[in-house]
């Protein structure tokens, strides 16, 4: 994966998740505005790893935004627990902690089924190792935003 992409994908990423100086409909806003930046770099960066011969191009295609839409939604999960912890952060109680960690191994478990789901699907149009591929790229992606919002989320206060 080229450099530029990845490094646009965790700036958007970032961005998206930390907009905390504007109202909340403004929140709402640049979050989708810069979910469809994500978007539009992530799909880049695949087609740049991807290799689809013309056969397999219109099927992944429809499957790869099949998916994403899935995720998307996935995601949301994600997305509101961190605005929920920031909402929260500096008066985490006990019980607060123990809804937030359970909200994100849900998140954590959706998402591992979402992605067992849509292996079996991209296998089914593509050879294996091309659908690995995706999922490799997939994986990369999700981990740089991962060590990102490692970095820029702090641990939780214990009271």
């Amino acid at each position: 994966m080229k450099n530029k992409y990845v490094s646009i994908i965790i700036l958007s990423v970032v961005s998206l998740c930390f907009a905390s100086s504007m109202n909340a409909q403004s929140d709402n806003d640049y979050l989708e505005i810069s979910r469809d930046v994500l978007k539009i770099e992530k799909k880049a960066a695949i087609t740049n790893v991807m290799n689809l011969s013309e056969a397999e191009s219109q099927p992944f295609w429809n499957l790869y935004n099949e998916y994403q839409g899935k995720l998307y939604i996935v995601h949301n999960k994600r997305i509101e627990g961190i605005k929920d912890f920031a909402k929260n952060y500096e008066n985490v109680s006990d019980e607060k902690a123990n809804e937030l960690y359970l909200n994100y191994m849900g998140y954590q478990s959706d998402l591992l089924k979402l992605k067992k789901g849509y292996y079996k699907k991209f296998k089914k149009i593509l050879p294996a190792g091309k659908a690995v591929r995706f999922f490799q790229a997939e994986n990369k992606i999700e981990t740089l935003i991962d060590a990102q919002l490692a970095i820029d989320i702090p641990m939780i206060e214990i009271k």
